[in-house]
């Protein structure tokens, strides 16, 4: 049974200019769930992104625009389906565009059967992947760009659900360092919905936080029970006035996040800055 996540953390110009942080993982019944998922994924697919870190350095808003421009640059040379790009990453509305291009191009999760992602070759295929994650990185550079990374095998099928009773592992407040399933659904939780104010998005792409993969994230800030209690009450609003477009789904109100593992090591953001490379993540 393992004990400890280990993250190596490198210098993407010298992999061998690296630093290694401990996690101790947690007691609960979702987390060897999520390493059997983990141990799956590492023998058949490399990270996607080892270099997808949030919050960490200067120029992320220039950089983030670059890469979304990018993308649609990329699609449109296929297949001009975007009249839009982004000038600002305040531009919400446009990010609400083109994630719904995202959703409806790409399709659900394990619903990619639009003739546009079927008879698209690969790289305009991870162009519009990587459309997503573009716009999510211009919403998060402008509120702020917490720091974290992301962990990602977009190649592993997101076929696992989540049990009812692992909504009772779920927190809402957490110590810097915290490692947390990523959600991997294609749509957008409550939250979102809440905070970009989404004209576009179809109903069928509100998608609580219901499958899970090997996917995590590691998020190196506190949350407090003062901005907890703001998210609730925000998303809680959000619902109460739109019950119909949400249906029945019981938990679709909550702003789920599922704790593996917590940061033993000592924390220097520093020392991250420098080094924005997961060169391996391993159990022990």
């Amino acid at each position: 049974m393992y004990k400890k996540l280990i993250i190596d953390y490198a210098d993407p110009l010298d992999l061998n200019d690296s630093i290694s942080l401990e996690f101790q993982l947690r007691n609960n019944p979702i987390v060897p769930r999520w390493i059997d998922r983990v141990e799956a994924a590492q023998k058949q697919y490399p990270i996607d992104d080892p270099a997808r870190f949030y919050g960490l350095g200067n120029n992320q808003a220039e950089s983030a625009l670059l890469q979304i421009n990018k993308c649609i640059e990329l699609i449109n040379s296929y297949k001009p389906i975007i009249d839009r790009c982004v000038d600002s990453v305040t531009d919400q509305d446009t990010l609400n565009y083109l994630h719904n291009i995202f959703e409806k191009y790409h399709g659900l999760l394990n619903q990619q059967n639009h003739n546009f992602w079927v008879q698209a070759p690969t790289n305009v295929r991870k162009a519009l992947a990587d459309l997503n994650i573009s716009v999510h990185r211009c919403e998060s550079v402008a509120r702020g760009a917490e720091p974290r990374h992301v962990v990602t095998w977009f190649g592993l099928p997101k076929d696992c659900e989540l049990l009812p009773s692992d909504y009772l592992h779920s927190v809402h407040i957490w110590k810097a360092g915290t490692v947390f399933l990523n959600y991997v659904e294609i749509g957008k939780t409550i939250q979102e919905l809440a905070e970009d104010n989404d004209q576009y998005i179809a109903p069928e792409a509100f998608q609580p936080f219901r499958h899970y993969s090997a996917d995590f994230v590691v998020r190196f800030f506190d949350r407090t029970p003062e901005q907890a209690n703001e998210k609730y009450i925000l998303t809680n609003n959000f619902y109460n006035k739109n019950k119909e477009f949400f249906g029945d789904w019981k938990y679709c109100y909550t702003n789920a996040s599922f704790p593996v593992a917590d940061l033993v090591s000592t924390l220097d953001l520093n020392q991250l800055v420098t080094r924005q490379f997961v060169k391996s993540v391993r159990f022990s």
